[in-house]
């Protein structure tokens, strides 16, 4: 089934980065049948709280954007908070799905999911293949559970029950919290307030010698849309990747947004500070070969990422949770 405008979609985490964006993706392209739920409504962690929510609304999808998120710091320090709570809401999500009969669901995991030492690029059959990176094997675990579920419900029940892999993300509505956030808004913010204060040098985790992939948000938006309104249902496999198809080192991306934000001090390294995984570049062969390519450069998402950070500071809705 390709969804089409009068389709019912239910998009969970709405509030959050790629929630949002999947909200506004999905009313460019006319539907307006788009349901959405704060915790109050349906709490995911809470399985009869979802399945009462589920079966009342009756989405023709559901897209399976919420997750408990954050960089290395919150990974590191709240564990077993990461791994309950994404377990509940891939689980009560999925289960609740099928039983109240709803014919498609896309689940977003994590390029976390994939082994620390992964090939580079990293292939989609190269999941379980190794370890985890220690620093978010938790959540990771959890995304991997919930792709599981979908590829053998799938299977079992001939549900199209699929999911997709983002690369680190990016962009409007993220996270600028001072110590849990992800990298960019991290450096973001970080850089920001160095400009405003005058600081004479910002000291940035690691190394700085790994490489990473980033993806603006509302090309991971378009990503879905694609695959879920544009493609052949049979041709999409169980689990894909979606990703930018270019990296850089953390130094090269906190000089980038230095330059973004008009930074002008010096740069220090931490080395005491862990550096994760060294390389995490994602294969996407196999979503160009379905169509897909994104469309916004490194350069052109952090200035428009800068710019939706000082319109969220000035109105005071910047996330910092």
């Amino acid at each position: 089934m390709k969804l089409l405008p009068e389709h019912k979609i239910f998009i969970t985490g709405h509030r959050g980065m790629v929630g949002s964006a999947l909200v506004r993706r999905f009313e460019k392209a006319g539907f307006k049948n788009i349901l959405t739920a704060t915790r109050q409504d349906c709490d995911l962690t809470n399985q009869q709280s979802t399945r009462d929510f589920i079966a009342k609304h009756k989405p023709d999808c559901v897209i399976v954007a919420a997750a408990k998120v954050g960089g290395i710091h919150a990974n590191a320090t709240y564990p077993a908070d990461f791994i309950y709570e994404n377990l509940m809401i891939a689980a009560n999500a999925i289960e609740a799905s099928y039983t109240s009969g709803v014919p498609r669901l896309f689940f977003l995991g994590s390029s976390c999911i994939y082994p620390k030492l992964a090939p580079q690029p990293i292939p989609e059959d190269s999941l379980l293949t190794g370890s985890l990176e220690e620093t978010n094997e938790a959540y990771a675990i959890a995304k991997i559970a919930g792709l599981k579920l979908c590829q053998h419900y799938r299977a079992q029940h001939g549900v199209l029950y699929h999911s997709g892999m983002p690369t680190n993300l990016y962009g409007p509505g993220d996270n600028y919290h001072s110590e849990n956030s992800h990298v960019i808004p991290a450096l973001l913010r970080r850089f920001h307030e160095a400009k405003e204060s005058g600081a004479k040098e910002v000291i940035m985790w690691g190394t700085g010698t790994p490489l990473r992939e980033f993806l603006y948000v509302d090309d991971l938006a378009d990503a879905c849309h694609h695959i879920l309104t544009k493609l052949d249902p049979q041709e999409i496999p169980d689990w894909i990747n979606l990703g930018s198809g270019t990296e850089v080192t953390i130094r090269q991306l906190g000089e980038q947004v230095a330059k973004t934000v008009g930074y002008q001090g010096e740069i220090g390294q931490d080395t005491t500070k862990p550096d994760g995984t060294p390389r995490k570049l994602m294969d996407g062969q196999r979503l160009a070969k379905l169509g897909w390519n994104p469309t916004t450069s490194l350069q052109d998402g952090l200035a428009q990422a800068y710019q939706c950070f000082l319109q969220e500071q000035e109105s005071e809705t910047m996330r910092t949770n």
